[in-house]
C-alpha cells in the first residue's frame, strides 16, 4: 500500500500521527496537575475504569445436575409452546 502512496500523502499521515501523539502526551502530562488541584480543593479523585492488572477472572458458576435438568425442561416446554402456536 505504501508503494502506491506519494511522499506528500505519507508526510501528511506522519504529521497527523505526531499531532495525535502530542495531544495524548499533553493530556497525560496534565493528569498529575489536575489531581493536585482536586486534592487542594478537597475533592476526592474520581474512580477510573478498573485496571486490567487488578481485575480477577470471574469464577464460572456451577449448576447442579438437577438445576440443569429443570432449565432444560423449561426451555423445551417454551419451544413446544412456540412450535404449537405456529402450526395453528
Amino acid at each position: 500500500m505504501l508503494s502506491r502512496m506519494d511522499n506528500n500523502t505519507i508526510l501528511s499521515l506522519i504529521d497527523a500521527e505526531i499531532s495525535r501523539l502530542s495531544q495524548v502526551r499533553a493530556l497525560l502530562a496534565s493528569t498529575g496537575k489536575v489531581e493536585a488541584k482536586l486534592k487542594a480543593r478537597g475533592i476526592k479523585k474520581i474512580a477510573a475504569a478498573p485496571a486490567v492488572a487488578k481485575t480477577k477472572a470471574k469464577k464460572s458458576r456451577v449448576l447442579s445436575p438437577e438445576a440443569r435438568k429443570r432449565i432444560a425442561d423449561a426451555q423445551r416446554k417454551r419451544w413446544a409452546e412456540k412450535k404449537g402456536k405456529k402450526e395453528e
